[in-house]
């Protein structure tokens, strides 16, 4: 079975939607009834020959008042899916009347097995019922999926043929509603990349054995079919077996993926993927406290997750062992991030699910937009994710992905490459990829997408990424996790007043005053807010300094002036040379030499990572010449005398 047949099969199935729901659905609903109907139908076509077989057995099941009759009706099905009703769907041609079909239709789905009923349920077919039946036209729908040209038997077309022919379905639709594709359908050249990026690594030493691959964030399931396809194809001749798991949120999504599942063969598989409004990932965890070997996703940019907060009790509440971890000495490390942009969160969902005690560990690929690499300011749930992946050496890569590769979004992406078993070379390093002009333009727009991901460029990607090197700076570099790391220092100045004594130490309440009654000046006298014990060693760097007071030199402490307070950050790999640390050498010549009586305060000191793209590699646009610049102004000069003469005249 090729792909033309596939394509040809599909487009027999799309046909079906322009001769029967033309009139009854605007395009973007046909998927609405002409997916579930597809599974349908290549479902009654799997279950012809064992039909007799699950029918008797029901019988037998329910005389003898067996409860869990689910294992015994696959058995007697020969497949992970059964119908224990009397009609097959050629049956159902007879009945007499539209309602006699109607009831006899609604019957015949009743008689699916739990796991198809899911797939119903959230694809909401029964909904659909109604309004077929009221048009005269799920007669006329049954009978072009029956038409004999439409062969979705065993026989015709193999479930690896089946689960091709309905994903090109899945494109078909989903490149119609480009509207909201990329929300669920991440672009199959996109997925092959990541999966090539997290295989290819370790696809030589990758030992014999089984292996868990999981997406909590999972769409449609095309991360993970390709996945498995891709390990398959890498691993070909070795004794390498896949178990996949995955959880989606969206019904029809999570449906389609099911679906496509079922429809391949594979429904054990299609029993670990999780769904529906009621399986958020982020406060309803399915796969709680498993783990996993290879793991991807594409989750959902700048969306709220408020509604997932307030399940969890909100912000401050968070306890759930995947955002609250143990980190650098804090075992309430939090990497919580703000409401309004979810996405990192389905990272460290991913880091908390890496297997810790394997030889091969696990590996991850995630897609993000920009604000990951950025957002969140030092302590912040975002910053500290990052800190998290850098500080623990888990980053092998980011890449950099060409604009306008996605549907329904132009912005910037970017495919994050983790690891917890680095290969030597890359241990404590970090690779980041500029592949943002290798692309190739499609013919046609297709939402906001008019590029792909040519074979040839993901061998460019791919061939950079292996390299490891900065052969050609222009597009790859190497850094040091702690390049990406800075200290977010508070600097603080005193308060200078007027009217303050330079003698005296003033209690809170005096202070208040004293600011209500007395005026700021560069040059008035600091005001003291508290004396340290004899002894205490002055420390003008951190707020300890000498002053006579009651003629007697003492070490103090002054009084912040708020309005002065200011932020720095400085990098961690800041050299310190002759001082002390790096942010002491950073203050002494970047601060000190304009703000002599500036110091820090340590407690406030935090530390936070982001990752600049735009600096590392931006490249310049070369001066203009003079000769350039002198003439265009001449010829503005020339435009202007013109609409001048235009106007005088």
């Amino acid at each position: 079975m090729n792909s033309t047949t596939n394509q040809r099969l599909a487009q027999l199935i799309c046909n079906i939607a322009d001769d029967v729901l033309r009139d009854l659905y605007v395009r973007g609903k046909y998927r609405d009834v002409i997916l579930p109907m597809t599974v349908l139908r290549r479902l009654d076509s799997v279950l012809a020959a064992s039909k007799t077989n699950v029918v008797s057995t029901k019988k037998t099941l329910d005389a003898a008042q067996i409860v869990n009759q689910d294992a015994a009706l696959r058995q007697a099905a020969g497949q992970d899916f059964y119908n224990t009703s009397p009609f097959t769907m050629k049956d159902l041609r007879a009945a007499s009347t539209q309602m006699q079909l109607r009831q006899n239709f609604e019957a015949y789905l009743d008689g699916f097995s739990p796991n198809v009923q899911e797939i119903l349920e959230n694809f909401e077919f029964r909904n659909q019922i109604p309004r077929l039946t009221k048009a005269d036209a799920l007669g006329t729908l049954l009978e072009k999926f029956l038409d004999p040209t439409l062969d979705l038997s065993p026989a015709a077309l193999d479930n690896h043929g089946m689960g091709s022919v309905f994903e090109e379905l899945v494109r078909h639709f989903n490149e119609e509603n480009n509207e909201e594709a990329g929300e669920h359908w991440t672009p199959r050249d996109v997925v092959k990349l990541m999966t090539r990026l997290m295989f290819e690594p370790i696809a030589d030493t990758i030992p014999d054995g089984t292996y868990l691959l999981y997406d909590g964030a999972m769409g449609t399931g095309g991360m993970l079919t390709v996945a498995e396809d891709t390990l398959a194809e890498l691993t070909k001749g070795r004794q390498i077996t896949t178990h996949l798991y995955g959880q989606e949120i969206n019904a029809e999504t999570f449906a389609i993926a099911k679906a496509d599942l079922i429809l391949k063969g594979e429904g054990r598989a299609a029993d670990n993927i999780k769904g529906g409004p009621e399986f958020s990932t982020l406060s309803n965890d399915a796969f709680a406290g498993r783990e996993f070997d290879f793991m991807l996703s594409n989750p959902p940019y700048g969306k709220s997750w408020k509604t997932d907060q307030e399940r969890m009790g909100g912000a401050k509440k968070i306890t759930d062992p995947r955002f609250v971890v143990e980190h650098d000495g804090d075992s309430e490390f939090s990497l919580v991030t703000r409401s309004s942009d979810g996405q990192m969160l389905f990272l460290a969902n991913l880091l908390a699910k890496m297997k810790q005690r394997t030889a091969v560990g696990s590996r991850i690929a995630e897609i993000h937009n920009g604000s990951s690499l950025f957002t969140g300011d030092a302590g912040q749930g975002e910053s500290n994710i990052r800190r998290y992946v850098f500080e623990n050496d888990l980053v092998e890569a980011i890449v950099a992905l060409p604009l306008k590769l996605f549907y329904n979004t132009g912005i910037a992406t970017y495919i994050w490459v983790l690891s917890n078993r680095k290969e030597e070379r890359r241990k404590g390093k970090v690779q980041l990829i500029d592949a943002t002009k290798w692309f190739t333009p499609l013919r046609k727009n297709l939402g906001e997408r008019n590029c792909e991901l040519s074979s040839a460029d993901i061998n460019k990607i791919l061939k950079t990424f292996h390299a490891f090197d900065e052969a050609d700076p222009e597009v790859s570099k190497v850094f040091d996790n702690a390049d990406f790391g800075y200290y977010k220092v508070v600097v603080e100045r005193p308060l200078r007043l007027t009217d303050a004594s330079p003698a005296r130490v003033y209690k809170p309440a005096e202070i208040k005053v004293l600011k209500e009654t007395s005026n700021r000046a560069d040059d008035a006298t600091p005001v003291i807010k508290r004396l340290h014990k004899p002894g205490t060693a002055p420390d003008p760097l951190h707020g300890l300094f000498e002053t006579v007071v009651d003629g007697k030199m003492r070490v103090v402490e002054y009084e912040r002036d708020t309005e002065l307070s200011d932020t720095e950050e400085i990098p961690l790999i800041e050299h310190a040379g002759e001082y002390a640390n790096g942010i002491e050498a950073f203050l002494r010549r970047k601060v000190l030499p304009y703000a002599p009586d500036a110091w820090i305060d340590p407690s406030k000191t935090k530390i936070g990572y982001e990752v600049s793209f735009t600096r590392h590699f931006y490249k310049p646009a070369p001066m203009r010449s003079l000769d350039e610049i002198r003439a265009d102004i001449r010829a503005l000069e020339v435009e202007t005398e013109d609409l001048l003469s235009e106007i005088v005249g």
